[in-house]
C-alpha cells in the first residue's frame, strides 16, 4: 500500500503548535516529508530544541498519521530553526514579527487612545494585528472596544494551561481588565507585575501576527523593564501632548528606552491634541496647548513626528462608545489616526531593513 502525502499533511493540521495555538501545518514547521515503504519521515523545526513540549509534540505527530495509516512507521526529527535563519531561541512568541511599545512619561495624554487606534489602523493596512492591554494600573482597553465584563477562556494544550485572547473587529487583545473587576483595585508590586507581564507572552495563545502593540502604563517602572527582558522588541512609539510639561516628562521616558540595558529604538513620536476644532467651524484650528512639542520631542529622539492628532468636539477622546475613532467617519480625527498607521508602518519597515533583530534584554534584578 502506498501512502498519500496529502493525506499525511491533511493528518498533521491536527498537531497544534504550543506557542501560537495554530497547528504545525499553518506554521511551515514540518520539513522534508519522505515516504519510504512503510516510513514516513519528516523534520518538525522548533524555535529551540529545549522546549519542553517537545516530545509531547513527537508523539502527537506520530498519533496523527497512525489514525490514518495504523500501520505506517513514523519517524520525526526535531530540528532548531535552519542555519542563517535569525530568532529569538528563549522567545515565546518567535511568530509574531514586530512587538511595538507605545509609551508615554505621564498619564492624560492619550496613550491608550493611540495604541487602540493604531492597532487597528495597522490592521486597515491588511496586516495582522493583536494588542496587549500592559497598562495593569489602569486598564482601559476593554471600555474602548466595548469588551467590558468579558472574560478569556482557558484551554488545555499539552496539559498546560493557555489563555486565549478575546476578540475585538477581528483583532486578538488580552488585559489584564479582563480578569479582574472593573472597579477593584490593582495593587502589585515588581515581581508580580512582572508574572503578569510574562503571562500575557508565555501563556496567551496568539496566532501568527505581523504587529503586537503593547500598550504600557506612563513612565518608567517594572512593566517596561519586564516587557524588553520577555520579548524582543522592535521599537516603541512615543506619546505626547503639546505643552512644556508632557514632553518634560516624555523625554523621561524616551531616555529609557535608548538606555543602554534597554537598547529599544524609538520609531517616531505621536502628538496628541494637537488642537482643538469645534464641530460648527470645521476648518479652524485652536492651540489650547501649545505648538510644538511633538516635533521637539521627535528631534530628542532621532526619530520622526508620526502624525498629529486633534480633539474634535463631540468625540470623546477615551473612545468610550466601544468604536474607536479609525474605525469611524470623524472629520480630521480618523483620517489624522490613519496617517499614524500609515507612517508608523513604514517606520517599522525601514528600521528592520537598516537594524538587526532585536535581542531580549538581560539585566540582573
Amino acid at each position: 500500500m502506498s501512502f498519500d502525502k496529502t493525506k499525511i499533511v491533511k493528518a498533521l493540521t491536527k498537531v497544534t503548535d504550543p506557542n501560537s495555538g495554530q497547528d504545525i501545518i499553518t506554521m511551515n514547521m514540518v520539513r522534508d516529508l519522505e515516504i519510504d515503504g512503510n516510513n514516513i519521515n519528516f523534520s518538525l523545526e522548533l524555535p529551540s530544541l529545549d522546549s519542553r513540549n517537545k516530545s509531547d509534540m513527537n508523539f502527537a505527530c506520530m498519533q496523527a498519521v497512525q489514525e490514518v495509516y495504523p500501520e505506517a512507521n513514523v519517524n520525526v526529527h526535531m530540528i532548531s530553526a535552519a542555519p542563517g535563519v535569525q530568532q529569538q531561541p528563549n522567545s515565546p512568541v518567535s511568530h509574531i514579527k514586530n512587538i511595538i511599545a507605545v509609551g508615554s512619561g505621564k498619564g492624560g495624554v492619550g496613550k491608550s487612545t493611540i495604541a487602540v487606534n493604531l492597532a487597528l489602523g495597522l490592521k486597515q493596512l491588511g496586516a495582522k494585528v493583536g494588542l496587549i492591554d500592559a497598562d495593569l494600573y489602569g486598564p482601559s482597553i476593554p471600555t474602548m472596544l466595548g469588551l467590558q465584563g468579558q472574560r478569556p477562556q482557558v484551554k488545555q494544550i499539552y496539559d498546560q494551561p493557555k489563555i486565549m485572547p478575546l476578540e475585538a473587529y477581528g483583532m486578538p487583545v488580552m488585559s489584564i481588565g479582563f480578569i479582574i473587576e472593573p472597579e477593584q483595585a490593582v495593587v502589585l508590586r515588581g515581581p508580580r507585575l512582572s508574572g503578569i507581564i510574562k503571562q500575557f507572552f508565555n501563556d496567551t495563545v496568539w496566532p501568527p501576527l505581523d504587529y503586537l502593540i503593547v500598550d504600557l502604563p506612563p513612565g518608567t517602572g517594572d512593566i517596561q523593564l519586564s516587557l524588553v527582558q520577555t520579548v524582543p522588541v522592535t521599537g516603541a512609539i512615543m506619546v505626547t501632548t503639546p505643552q512644556e510639561v508632557a514632553i518634560a516628562d516624555a523625554i523621561k521616558a524616551m531616555n529609557m528606552f535608548l538606555l543602554p540595558s534597554v537598547n529599544v529604538p524609538i520609531l517616531g513620536v505621536v502628538e496628541n491634541m494637537s488642537w482643538f476644532t469645534p464641530a460648527e467651524l470645521p476648518d479652524n484650528k485652536y492651540f489650547l496647548f501649545g505648538e510644538g512639542g511633538g516635533k521637539r520631542l521627535a528631534r530628542e529622539s532621532n526619530s520622526v513626528l508620526l502624525g498629529q492628532v486633534p480633539i474634535v468636539q463631540g468625540i470623546r477622546e477615551g473612545g468610550d462608545e466601544g468604536k474607536p475613532v479609525v474605525l469611524r467617519d470623524v472629520p480630521h480625527a480618523t483620517e489624522a489616526m490613519q496617517l499614524v498607521a500609515k507612517n508608523a508602518a513604514r517606520q517599522i519597515a525601514i528600521r528592520n531593513e537598516t537594524k538587526d533583530p532585536t535581542r531580549i534584554v538581560k539585566m540582573n534584578n
